[in-house]
């Protein structure tokens, strides 16, 4: 059964449909090389010329290969390959040819479609009706009286009309095992002419790495938001369940802090999400991530912990503090306060203090956040730890640096960023070329 599927299976049929249409593509190709042998001479017997018919065949296949340059082939080329040659998508390049070795590639490989793909498609036209034709030439004395009237007087004898099913039954196998091999030596072909080069490769590293740096980036903004959120909300309403019948006034006041963080961050998260179902795009100004310098005091009232907010200049000016920084900035306060919820010791008379100070003469947007020590645990918690990282990769980014650590009897957080983009970017720069 093997080898019959191997010749009329699911596969071998695909294949086969594959040659015929590149038969069909070569046909503009053929009918020119057609027109080019009959003005060169022979047009009366045109058709009915074996070596014309060659003569026209070799013509089409230079025309063709040029047409396989353009760059939009490849990708037509490689669809009809995955879809009709069982070639794994994987070994498969995507997109247009645009080096000239794709396009080097391409040519050849559309040229050998065409050219294997005319021979079977001509072949399968004619050879099916002579092969029937030979398969009934002993059940009918008509037949046999009009092809044989001056063939070989062999071809008369029982003994040859005998055989002749046989004969018409192997032109038929035969057919199907030209088809297959020539199915197989594209399918073979295929990964190395329309495979991905190394151009194509690094390409493709490109944009993998382009995503995974915006899905990190989106990670860190779901870290941050709901992880303080969380944090908050949590310290506000075991504080309410501990005073519940002792002070209502303050039971109220933690349902507010809870309700407000809760509908800000339900907020900020739908932005993300949103940005996630757009395949993570930001949007051209980079701040479609999430809020900037001026909505912190909506975030430092209902964050869980008192907070001594002094700032110098005016960070909260689009026209000083460029909005990604803002935003950056925003994060890193976030993620500070969020520490601060989960492992400082402050109360309300030792609250969190904060200092946000535009230095312009440094060029720079410095951030200083001190909370009391608290128990810090040895080991982080599962899933967590990641976000004095974090705050350290969004300054990075930027150009600028954090630091975070215990300093003279309290826990310090340090961020300097630039003001702009287009500072941060030279400061990237001026790194690179340092290092």
């Amino acid at each position: 059964m093997r080898p019959l599927a191997a010749l009329f299976g699911r596969r071998a049929r695909l294949r086969w449909l594959h040659l015929i249409i590149g038969g069909a593509l070569l046909m503009p190709y053929f009918l020119v090389g057609t027109v080019l042998v009959g003005m060169a001479g022979g047009g009366e017997q045109l058709f009915s010329s074996v070596p014309a018919q060659l003569a026209a065949f070799a013509l089409a296949l230079p025309m063709a290969a040029v047409t396989g340059f353009f760059a939009l082939v490849r990708p037509l080329s490689v669809a009809a390959a995955r879809a009709l040659c069982g070639v794994p998508p994987a070994l498969l390049a995507d997109g247009p040819a645009r080096t000239r070795q794709a396009r080097v590639r391409t040519a050849g490989w559309y040229t050998l479609h065409l050219a294997l793909g005319g021979i079977i498609s001509g072949t399968t036209l004619a050879l099916p009706p002579f092969a029937v034709a030979v398969i009934a030439l002993p059940f009918f004395a008509g037949l046999r009286e009009t092809w044989l009237l001056d063939g070989p007087e062999a071809l008369r004898e029982p003994w040859a009309l005998a055989l002749a099913p046989f004969a018409g039954l192997a032109m038929l196998v035969a057919l199907a095992l030209a088809a297959a091999v020539a199915g197989e030596v594209l399918a073979r072909r295929a990964p190395v002419l329309l495979g991905p080069t190394p151009e194509d490769r690094l390409a493709a590293a490109e944009r993998r790495a382009a995503d995974l740096a915006v899905r990190n980036r989106l990670a860190r903004e779901l870290h941050d938001s709901v992880g303080h959120a969380l944090s908050a909300v949590t310290l506000q309403a075991g504080a309410a369940r501990r005073v519940l019948d002792r002070d209502p006034e303050f039971v109220r006041e933690a349902l507010t802090a809870i309700e407000e963080t809760t509908r800000r961050t339900v907020g900020e998260l739908d932005s993300v999400l949103g940005l996630l179902r757009q395949d993570g795009e930001p949007d051209e100004e980079g701040t479609a991530y999430g809020p900037g310098l001026d909505a912190l005091g909506g975030l430092l009232a209902h964050c869980g912990v008192p907070v001594a907010y002094e700032r110098e200049g005016d960070p909260e000016d689009p026209g000083v503090v460029d909005p990604v920084v803002a935003r950056e900035a925003y994060r890193i306060v976030q993620e500070g306060l969020s520490n601060a919820l989960r492992h400082g010791g402050g109360d309300a008379a030792s609250p969190v203090r904060l200092l946000i100070a535009v230095r312009e003469r440094e060029r720079e947007l410095m951030i200083v956040m001190e909370n009391p020590l608290g128990e810090r645990p040895a080991v982080a918690r599962p899933g967590g730890g990641r976000g004095l990282r974090g705050i350290a990769e969004r300054a990075v980014l930027l150009g600028g640096r954090a630091e975070a650590g215990p300093y003279d009897g309290v826990w310090r957080l340090t961020a300097r960023l630039p003001l702009t983009t287009a500072e941060a970017t030279g400061t990237a720069d001026r790194a690179e070329g340092r290092g």
